[in-house]
C-alpha cells in the first residue's frame, strides 16, 4: 500500500478528528453535570488511561503492523478462525456510522438555519425541531451528509481525509474556544466554572459515577472502534504511536472540556437556578437543539454564537463520519474492491440502513442503543486479542516499530491485561442490569422494544450469524490478496 499520511501532524489531527465528535460537544456537558461536575472529570480522566489509551494503543500497533483492517487485522494476529471478531468490530461500526449520517445531517441542517432563520429557530425551538423531524428534510441531510463525506474519502488519505481534518480540526478547536471564552465571561457564569471544578469526594462511592465516566471514555475517544485501527494502515514506518496515541486521548478530552466550558456555565449565567435539572434532562438531542438555542435568544450576539456552535457541532460530525467511511472502504478494499467501487457500496450501505432512522426517531434512538452497546464487544474482541496472544506479543508489537520515543514497560501492559477485562465486565454488566431493571424494566425480552435487552441480542446475534457462516469464506479471500 503506497498511500501514507504526510507527516505525524496529519496523523494527530486525523486521529482527532476520528475522535471528536458530537458525543463531546452534546453528551459530555450534559453528563458532566448530571454526576457531579470536577467528580466526574476526575473518574473520567482516570478511564482515559487505564481504558482509552491502552485500547488505542493496540489499533495503532495492530493496524500499523498487519497493514489491514479489523477483520484482516484480527485474522492475522489470532488465526483465520478469529476473522469475524474483526469483522463485528468493522460492521458495527459501519452500522453506527449509518444513523451517525442521520444525526450529521440534523447538524448540517441547524448550521444552514442558524445562518438564515435564526429568529425562528430561537423563538420556537421546540417547534422547530419538530417541524423538521417530522418531514422528510432528515432524509435529504442525511444523504447529503454521506455523499460529501464519501467524496472526501473517495480522494484517498493525503488528498481527501488528510485535508479535510486539516481543515475541519482546527476550526473546530477555534470555534470551541471562542464559545467556551463567551460562555465563561457572561455575568453569573462564575457559578458554572466552579460547579465544574468543583470535586465532593463523597459523590465517589457513587458507582454510577464511575460506569458513567468509563462509558465516556470509551465512546468518546472511540477506543476500540477500528477506526484508528484503520488510518494505522496509512503511517509511515518511523511513527511515534505511543505519543499520538496520548496526544489523540488528551486532545479529545480537551476539546470535551471546552465544549462542557461553553454550555454549563452558560446554563447557570442565562437560566433561573429551578430550571437548569430540567433543562440537562432533555437528553442529549434536546439540550442540542431545543435547551441551547432558548439560551442563545436570550445571550447577547446570541444568533452569532449559536451559528458558531452549529459550525463546530458539524465539523466535529463530518470529521468522525469521514473515519466511518474509510473503515468501510478500508475493509471491502483488503477484500479486492477498487476505493471508488468501495466507496460507492458504503456510501449506498449507510443510506439504506440510515434511512429508517431518518424518517424516525424511534427507529433511530433503536439503533443508538443497540450498537453503541455493540461497541462494548468490538472492545472486549480487543481485550480478548491481548489475552490471548499475551502481554509480551503486545509489548514486542509495540517496540518493533521504529520511531517510538515513549516506549510502555511491560509492567504496565500486565496491569492493563487485569484492568481492561475487568473494566469490560463492570461496563457491559451495568448496561445489561439497566436495561433490565430500567429502561424497559416490564419488557426487557422483548426485542420489539427499542430499549429492551432483547432488541439487543436478537440484532447481534443476526450478524455473528452471518459473519460466522462467511467466516472460511472471508478468511480465504483476506489471505489470497
Amino acid at each position: 500500500m503506497s498511500e501514507r499520511f504526510s507527516n505525524r501532524w496529519a496523523v494527530i489531527i486525523a486521529s482527532l478528528g476520528m475522535a471528536v465528535g458530537t458525543g463531546n460537544i452534546w453528551r459530555f456537558p450534559r453528563i458532566a453535570a448530571k454526576y457531579g461536575g470536577g467528580t466526574f472529570i476526575v473518574a473520567w480522566l482516570i478511564f482515559l488511561f487505564t481504558w482509552s489509551i491502552p485500547l488505542l494503543l493496540m489499533e495503532f500497533a495492530l493496524g500499523k503492523d498487519a497493514r489491514k483492517a479489523p477483520a484482516g487485522a484480527f485474522g492475522a494476529v489470532l488465526g483465520k478462525k478469529y476473522t469475524w471478531m474483526g469483522g463485528f468490530v468493522a460492521l458495527c461500526t459501519t452500522l453506527i456510522m449509518a444513523y451517525y449520517s442521520v444525526m450529521s445531517g440534523w447538524c448540517l441542517r441547524y448550521t444552514v438555519g442558524s445562518m438564515f432563520q435564526s429568529p425562528s429557530i430561537m423563538a420556537d425551538p421546540r417547534g422547530f425541531w419538530e417541524l423538521f423531524a417530522d418531514s422528510g428534510w432528515p432524509l435529504l441531510f442525511h444523504a447529503v451528509s454521506l455523499v460529501f463525506c464519501g467524496w472526501v474519502v473517495s480522494r484517498g488519505i493525503l488528498h481527501g481525509v488528510e485535508r479535510l481534518n486539516k481543515i475541519f480540526v482546527p476550526g473546530l478547536f477555534i470555534l470551541l474556544a471562542l464559545l467556551a471564552l463567551r460562555s465563561v465571561t457572561l455575568p453569573g457564569s462564575v457559578q458554572g466554572i466552579a460547579f465544574l471544578g468543583h470535586i465532593d469526594p463523597g459523590r465517589f462511592l457513587d458507582h454510577r459515577v464511575w460506569l458513567e465516566a468509563l462509558s465516556q471514555s470509551a465512546w468518546s475517544t472511540g477506543a476500540g472502534w477500528g477506526l484508528i485501527l484503520v488510518y494505522a494502515i496509512y503511517l509511515r514506518e518511523r511513527e511515534d504511536i505511543t505519543l499520538t496515541t496520548i496526544l489523540t486521548g488528551l486532545g479529545n478530552n480537551s476539546a470535551s472540556l471546552l465544549a462542557a466550558l461553553a454550555i454549563i456555565p452558560a446554563i447557570f449565567a442565562l437560566v433561573p437556578p429551578a430550571q437548569v435539572d430540567g433543562m440537562l434532562a432533555e437528553g442529549n438531542v434536546g439540550l442540542t437543539f431545543i435547551v441551547l438555542p432558548r439560551i442563545f435568544e436570550v445571550m447577547p450576539f446570541g444568533a452569532l454564537f449559536m451559528m458558531l456552535f452549529f459550525i463546530a457541532l458539524t465539523l466535529a460530525a463530518y470529521s468522525s463520519l469521514t473515519a466511518m467511511i474509510q473503515l468501510g472502504v478500508s475493509s471491502l478494499s483488503d477484500l479486492g474492491y477498487s476505493r471508488r467501487t468501495a466507496v460507492i457500496a458504503v456510501v449506498g450501505f449507510g443510506f439504506l440502513f440510515g434511512l429508517p432512522s431518518s424518517l424516525s426517531l424511534q427507529i433511530f434512538d433503536n439503533q443508538d442503543w443497540v450498537w453503541g452497546l455493540g461497541l462494548i464487544l468490538s472492545g472486549g474482541f480487543f481485550i480478548f486479542l491481548l489475552l490471548k496472544r499475551g502481554v509480551a506479543f503486545i509489548h514486542s508489537l509495540m517496540d518493533r516499530h521504529p520511531g517510538n520515543d515513549i516506549h510502555i514497560k511491560k509492567g504496565i501492559w500486565k496491569l492493563w491485561a487485569i484492568l481492561l477485562p475487568a473494566q469490560w465486565f463492570l461496563l457491559i454488566g451495568w448496561w445489561f442490569y439497566l436495561s433490565i431493571t430500567e429502561f424497559e424494566r416490564e419488557t426487557w425480552w422483548n426485542p420489539l422494544r427499542p430499549f429492551s435487552l432483547g432488541t439487543c441480542l436478537l440484532q447481534w446475534s443476526v450478524v455473528l450469524a452471518v459473519l460466522g457462516l462467511l467466516n472460511r469464506t472471508l478468511a480465504r479471500r483476506l489471505r489470497d490478496l
